[in-house]
């Protein structure tokens, strides 16, 4: 590999012609649905079986024993200590390259047991750049501001307004260093609310502690290469919609539209991502990444929320719309810093087109959650495919397809489906992903009715058994995947 790459073309053909195998491993392909129409040898090995073995590029274990998951983590090495999934990485050749949406230093051992190249920076590093805490600091190193806050240990209410106390006001919002935002964000007005859980905030070393703002999420991607940061489009968040997810802070969903958010915003959070992706590299850290950024509704101005050192469910998105495919998608950059290929792109030129409005498409997609307090064993469920909906809003599956373009209008839409018959369905659960052309959200940031429609008509598709034994749901919830405790998308 001795020519340097030097345009988009150059890029496209490297990946097209590729012979080394690439293994994206994960309890889902969520994450990077696509990616392997672009690279050659791209498989995913995943534990659910979103696809009912109709798809090639996913392989899915037969054989599953009864493992108490505690992380994604714990799943991807799981599944790389199968017999059935080593077997399948040596009959396709002695090595490879190994990307995950999670892992650890035990996934690094078995990976170079496995003879698998893993692509991302060390997982310790990834550790370190995960921390929310760490996350602000850096920000305040380069210029990329958060949401006025304080970081502190906390031992009592008491101890919390005594620290808290230039922010101004008792209306916060505390964050941990780790973990999904819905679980681990907490908002506190009064004694009260702060009682119901001073146990994990008290736990913590330190924790953020933020001025509540009046404020609108949204996230960004983004890949610190050695020729820049490559930056793609701001997005909006879907969070906390209660017919979503059960968790008020919760992650439920993702739009991206040409208009989201004015101009003036959307440019600050291009140079702060540009910035941030500088600053990653200054501490070790490249490839992909993706930004949260909060945008306060009376100021316009536009905060830093946190970092996740990796792809994400957003990536899903990020990596199908109109600027991806006139170019690359987002994460072949990513591969390519990681493939020991030379290479010399203007950076500057990508992020560029990618910021112009017509390089933007609209689509949006909602992260379906059983949001019940109730269990039971799912004996119906839908199929994984492009679904439509009729004028009367009810819904019907359409045809069996693995990727969102296979969704051609508003009318219809892709879905992937996470909880299947023989699971079960418990609060939190996942139950599947929709993602469709257009939006979901009106400009007041509320579910349209095309949404709710949506909502609805999938849910429908769902049936299931009580389970009444408190012991069988107690057991039932331990061993679902992901169990409530921490997210697999």
């Amino acid at each position: 590999m001795t020519t340097t790459l030097t345009s988009i073309s150059d890029v496209r053909r490297f990946f097209h012609n590729n012979k080394e195998p690439i293994y994206f491993i994960s309890a889902t392909n969520f994450n990077l649905l696509g990616i392997g129409d672009w690279v050659g040898n791209f498989r995913h090995i995943n534990y659910i079986n979103c696809f009912d073995d109709k798809q090639k590029n996913v392989f899915v274990p037969k054989e599953k024993f009864p493992r108490d998951f505690e992380s994604i983590e714990d799943i991807n090495n799981y599944l790389l200590e199968h017999k059935e999934v080593i077997d399948y990485i040596r009959s396709r050749g002695e090595q490879g390259v190994a990307a995950f949406l999670m892992f650890d230093e035990h996934t690094e051992e078995i990976c170079e047991q496995l003879g698998l190249r893993v692509a991302f920076p060390p997982a310790k590093l990834r550790s370190r750049m995960d921390n929310k805490i760490e996350t602000v600091r850096i920000g305040n190193k380069v210029g990329v501001p958060s949401v006025p806050n304080v970081l502190a240990k906390v031992d009592s209410y008491q101890h919390l307004m005594e620290v808290s106390k230039e922010l101004g006001t008792s209306d916060l919002v505390i964050q941990s260093a780790y973990g999904d935002s819905g679980h681990t964000t907490f908002f506190v007005s009064n004694e009260d609310e702060y009682y119901r859980h001073a146990e994990e905030i008290e736990a913590e070393e330190e924790v953020k502690i933020m001025k509540r703002i009046n404020c609108r999420g949204s996230a960004i991607e983004a890949c610190a290469t050695r020729c820049g940061t490559v930056v793609g489009p701001l997005m909006t968040e879907l969070v906390g919609f209660k017919s979503l997810t059960p968790y008020k802070g919760g992650w439920c969903g993702n739009e991206m539209f040409a208009g989201a958010f004015t101009q003036e915003v959307r440019d600050k959070a291009q140079e702060y991502t540009n910035k941030f992706g500088e600053a990653l590299r200054e501490e070790g850290y490249r490839g992909y990444f993706e930004l949260d950024f909060l945008i306060d509704m009376d100021t316009n101005d536009v905060y830093l929320g946190e970092l996740n050192p990796r792809v994400t469910g957003a990536s899903s998105l990020t990596n199908v719309a109109a600027f991806a495919h006139s170019d690359v998608p987002l994460f072949l950059f990513h591969l390519l810093e990681f493939s020991g290929q030379d290479f010399d792109i203007d950076i500057q030129a990508v992020n560029d087109r990618w910021a112009h409005p017509d390089s933007i498409d609209s689509w949006s997609q909602l992260v379906i959650k059983h949001t019940d307090e109730t269990v039971d064993l799912l004996t119906q469920a839908p199929q994984s495919g492009v679904w439509r909906m009729a004028v009367d809003g009810s819904i019907a599956f359409d045809h069996y397809d693995s990727h969102p373009h296979a969704a051609e209008s508003e009318q219809e839409a892709f879905f992937m489906r996470i909880s299947g018959v023989g699971d079960f369905r418990y609060e939190g659960a996942d139950l599947g992903i929709l993602i469709t052309r257009g939006r979901l959200m009106d400009d007041d940031f509320q579910l349209t009715e095309r949404a709710k429609a949506w909502i609805d008509g999938i849910r429908g598709q769902y049936a299931g058994q009580s389970v009444q034994d408190p012991v069988v749901e107690q057991v039932a919830v331990n061993h679902a995947v992901g169990g409530g405790n921490f997210k697999i998308l």
